[in-house]
């Protein structure tokens, strides 16, 4: 699947071919996967249907619902203190449902402010109490991560809210924060693309469609002791106890068919730590092409860059259209930044193939010839 090097070549979209695709979200899927499913289907083994029409009750989702919970305890080592629940709204709904279950009506939670997901967050919880924001990097157009000497938190914080990884800025928490209270995290985009100290979570919780499935699914891993704390009553479709305790409700069946795939993948690659390694090749690559000349500029700061969302500038906003529509032409596709920043973003979460970043540097390198 080669990129194309001649950007004149005709609308490569029209060809039929898989193109390299840079998309922040919904992202790319494992081919391997997208293989598998497509022979699944109109028939998911000799059940005599397809895994889109079948009871969320019946048994042969229950053992694809609970190969996809245990897959994911195992790939990162959580022990039977933890739950796995797959819920929807994404992680939007969790930006609420959070200080619901957590922040206590005469509490406060501490939220570090990274980006627009985080301050969406932090907008969440204060219509349901006490907010402090420990620290922010929005001053500086949130191109780093805030040093911990910076942060002022409060001792009896209920947990510590964190965004590991930010897609419009593309800055990413290098490990986890030294703090006392329970950290919360939204791993949405970079949720099972590297080992994390899970001992220091309370809960985590990742929208599927970056890193480990389609749009549709929520993953929600909360730890026992930390889910006995939640507010009661609540109501009963935002009350993770509710869905702790049983599947309460017809979830996403085929969402999370699919993430079931995919753990399956990303066992087959070696697990987190083998995919990890893969993921900081992909990278270095493309920050190294970045960083050989004044033509592009990294937003991020070195330090905090993302693995995951590689966020740049061109000299002019014109070369950066015209950077994006040739990369197209080329087969790179969805490499415009978000549309609150500008700029280009080339996501490569697990499933973004070396070839891929390898083409797109190539690109770089033409692009830079021609225009700089």
């Amino acid at each position: 699947m080669p990129a194309r090097s001649n950007a004149s070549a005709s609308d490569p979209s029209t060809s039929g071919e898989r193109l390299y695709n840079f998309c922040a979200g919904p992202a790319s899927l494992p081919v391997e996967v997208l293989e598998e499913v497509k022979e699944e289907l109109p028939v998911y083994r000799d059940i005599g249907a397809s895994m889109l029409e079948i009871s969320h009750r019946s048994k042969p989702y229950d053992r694809v619902e609970e190969s996809a919970r245990g897959r994911i305890k195992h790939l990162l080592g959580l022990t039977d203190e933890w739950n796995v629940l797959f819920l929807q709204g994404g992680a939007s709904m969790q930006f609420h449902q959070v200080p619901l279950n957590f922040l206590p009506s005469e509490g406060t939670a501490a939220y570090v402010d990274t980006g627009r997901w985080s301050t969406k967050a932090i907008k969440e919880a204060k219509l349901l109490g006490a907010v402090q924001v420990a620290a922010s990097s929005k001053s500086s157009n949130f191109d780093r991560i805030p040093a911990s000497d910076e942060w002022e938190l409060n001792a009896n914080a209920s947990y510590v809210h964190i965004t590991t990884n930010n897609t419009i800025y593309g800055t990413q928490f290098s490990t986890e924060p030294e703090v006392s209270a329970p950290l919360v995290a939204d791993a949405s985009s970079d949720f099972l693309s590297r080992p994390i100290d899970t001992e220091k979570y309370g809960l985590i919780y990742a929208g599927a469609q970056k890193n480990v499935g389609p749009a549709g699914v929520t993953i929600v891993l909360v730890r026992d002791d930390f889910l006995e704390r939640r507010n009661r009553p609540l109501p009963t479709m935002l009350d993770y106890g509710t869905h702790a305790r049983r599947r309460f409700n017809t979830p996403p069946v085929f969402a999370i068919y699919l993430v079931e795939k995919v753990m399956r993948w990303l066992e087959a690659q070696g697990g987190v730590e083998a995919i990890a390694e893969r993921n900081d090749r992909k990278a270095a690559l493309l920050y190294d092409r970045i960083d050989s000349s004044d033509f592009y500029q990294g937003h991020a700061r070195p330090a905090d860059r993302s693995k995951m969302n590689v966020t740049f500038r061109l000299p002019s906003e014109k070369q950066e259209e015209l950077f994006c529509a040739e990369a197209e032409q080329a087969g790179l596709l969805s490499l415009a930044g978000h549309r609150s920043v500008g700029g280009v973003r080339a996501s490569i979460y697990n499933a973004c193939p070396m070839a891929a970043v390898e083409a797109l540097v190539e690109f770089m390198e033409m692009f830079e010839q021609r225009h700089g």
